[in-house]
């Protein structure tokens, strides 16, 4: 565990975000940092794609970095044709 050192507008957007969702302000950072680190990994998965991606990893009790490399063989939860219909 570490020190990240983060703007003040950044840590303000934190603050707000958190009280919305009910987080911890670090509960808050950590999830935008899963998301950001997914979207890196998976950058052919949309957002509800990526919250699957983590629901599956809390599911099966592992959050790892692995859980989400093995997880990039695997098709997405949604369907191309279908997440564009949904649009």
């Amino acid at each position: 565990m570490g020190i990240v050192k983060i703007s003040d507008l950044m840590h303000d957007n934190l603050r707000t975000a958190s009280d919305a969702l009910s987080r911890s302000i670090n509960a808050q950072a950590e999830h935008w940092m899963r998301i950001g680190m997914l979207s890196e990994l998976h950058p052919e998965l949309c957002h509800g794609e990526i919250c699957q991606l983590l629901m599956r990893a809390r599911q099966a009790g592992d959050e790892s970095l692995a859980f989400f490399t093995q997880e990039s063989a695997a098709a997405p939860a949604v369907s191309k044709p279908a997440r564009k219909a949904a649009r």
